[in-house]
């Protein structure tokens, strides 16, 4: 009896040595580790203030996307897309609000989120 992909038990099969790119899924885009830390930043200041209070990362062959809920229940209230095939028109990197408008679009992660991140302003 031989055991075809579907029988095997993953955790019969050996790890190999290899790096960690490798790991991740080909074709799938992701956010690297800088663009991830400046992003859980802003999404931690805004939970701090009681705006935001859940999340989800849905990485996808064409585009990785950091969604932001005020309730579990709701449709995300921002967007925070990253997509490569846009890296050389408008950035690949754009904030989209519930209702599918985009905030801002741009080349560098840092500037597009201002468009959502509120500073602390004098009056």
């Amino acid at each position: 009896m031989s055991l075809t992909s579907e029988d095997a038990d993953p955790s019969e099969q050996r790890a190999v040595a290899r790096p960690a790119a490798a790991n991740a899924q080909p074709g799938r885009v992701t956010f690297n580790r800088l663009e991830l830390h400046r992003i859980l930043n802003l999404y931690g200041r805004m939970v701090a203030d009681g705006e935001w209070r859940d999340y989800a990362i849905d990485f996808l062959k064409d585009r990785a996307v950091f969604s932001v809920y005020r309730r579990a229940s709701e449709v995300p209230i921002y967007r925070i897309e990253k997509d490569p095939r846009l890296a050389r028109k408008q950035g690949m990197y754009s904030v989209i609000s519930a209702t599918g408008l985009i905030l801002r679009r741009g080349h560098e992660l840092e500037r597009v989120l201002l468009a959502i991140d509120r500073k602390l302003a004098v009056v």
